[in-house]
């Protein structure tokens, strides 16, 4: 076997798939990616992020993009024909990973207890908004109210101005990330000892990890963290925002004393390198308002590209801030092989993105279509389950699938 044809680290995994909208979705297509087999169940009418198509327009680009190199099949869990093939598959699986509240599976009859019976060497992942545990477990829990929830949105925003939600779902994949991290290490675990294991990731646990900087600033002097909009979470670091120019906006960061030194020489104002308000970087926080507006005199007069010119010939952190559209079109994303352009049924050409993780080695998956609802019910039950394609048939008639 050369190294270009290496399979992917996954392969000849199965996952049975009961992730809904962004969070377990997530996490599954990385392992599809990965080269899982991952077998999607949706509820007969389809997961949230099919009734998005009713909204009309491109609302279900996200399940376009989170749902590429799935198979997908229908399952009616609140039968009993549905839960015993549901049974019947994670028998055959390898991974069953849900994002319902807590509950939900056991009070369905097929919780982990049951599941893990049929297979002990079965990984069964849960991912839910505030855990399995603790007085908060049966909060309801979406991304925005976890953001809330979680300190997140108390230190977004500008100090003048009410808490701001972060505007990508963050939540959402930090935790479809961990959870990712979670069956794999359980995965990796089951190949030492040949056990399985019951995996948890809570979406308010991931996130407060993040607040690194700010928790710095939290003492019983100063009581809670501000909101600071730009500049550094934890007021440690200047400069450290974001600068208007000519056509938008620019990011700077300074954490070396050589990168002040640099901007200095960018913005030509190499005299002020002995100026005491900007001697070293605790000085320029001191008087971060004055080190902001230096840097925002020189910046207004310049396009976002003279900027950037600048300051990558100094060696200074920084880049555009660029819009949505221009970030679909970077080129450096196309020719890395993250997005890809991809004529869609439904929507038409889109761009969606392959996996960040690149196992070197193997091809990247490339761009596909997601399934559509029910699409390899016949592929599964007949090829996976054996059963006839009369049996299939009787299945949809009854509601089972």
């Amino acid at each position: 076997m050369t190294e270009q044809t290496r399979p992917g680290p996954l392969t000849g995994v199965t996952i049975i798939d009961l992730g809904q909208v962004y969070q377990g979705p997530y996490a599954t297509f990385l392992m599809a990616c990965a080269g899982a087999d991952v077998i999607k169940i949706e509820p007969l009418g389809g997961e949230p992020l099919r009734a998005r198509e009713a909204v009309g327009g491109r609302a279900i680009l996200p399940m376009a993009m989170l749902n590429q190199h799935k198979r997908a099949v229908t399952l009616n869990l609140k039968s009993e024909r549905g839960k015993e093939l549901l049974i019947e598959l994670v028998k055959q699986g390898d991974v069953l990973l849900e994002n319902y509240a807590p509950s939900v599976m056991d009070r369905l009859g097929v919780g982990a207890d049951v599941l893990m019976k049929a297979n002990p060497k079965l990984i069964y992942a849960s991912a839910t908004g505030y855990g399995l545990s603790g007085p908060e477990r049966d909060n309801l829990a979406m991304d925005i109210t976890v953001q809330a929830a979680s300190g997140a949105m108390s230190i977004t925003g500008f100090p003048e101005g009410p808490p701001v939600k972060a505007g990508p779902a963050i939540v959402d994949f930090i935790s479809g990330t961990h959870l990712y991290g979670a069956v794999v290490t359980a995965l990796f675990e089951r190949e030492r000892t040949g056990h399985g294991r019951f995996v948890e990731v809570a979406m308010q646990d991931t996130i407060y990890p993040t607040f690194a900087s700010n928790l710095g600033m939290m003492t019983s002097e100063t009581g809670v963290p501000p909101r600071v909009g730009n500049r550094h979470g934890g007021m440690a670091i200047a400069p450290y925002n974001v600068y208007p120019t000519k056509d938008g906006y620019f990011a700077v960061i300074c954490i070396k004393e050589s990168h002040w030194l640099n901007l200095l020489k960018a913005m030509g104002r190499e005299e002020l390198k002995d100026d005491p308000r900007f001697e070293n970087n605790a000085k320029r926080v001191k008087n971060i308002d004055e080190t902001d507006a230096l840097v925002s005199a020189w910046s207004s007069q310049l396009t976002r590209q003279e900027i950037f010119e600048l300051t990558q010939k100094h060696r200074v952190p920084s880049a555009p801030v660029r819009d949505l559209k221009e970030v679909t079109h970077n080129d450096h994303l196309h020719e890395r092989g993250m997005l890809h352009w991809l004529d869609h049924s439904a929507l038409g050409r889109i761009v969606v993105p392959d996996s960040p993780l690149r196992y070197h080695g193997t091809p990247q998956k490339g761009p596909a279509e997601n399934p559509k609802l029910g699409q390899h019910n016949k592929e599964i039950y007949g090829q996976v389950l054996g059963l006839s394609d009369d049996e299939v048939d009787k299945l949809t008639e009854d509601g089972v699938i």
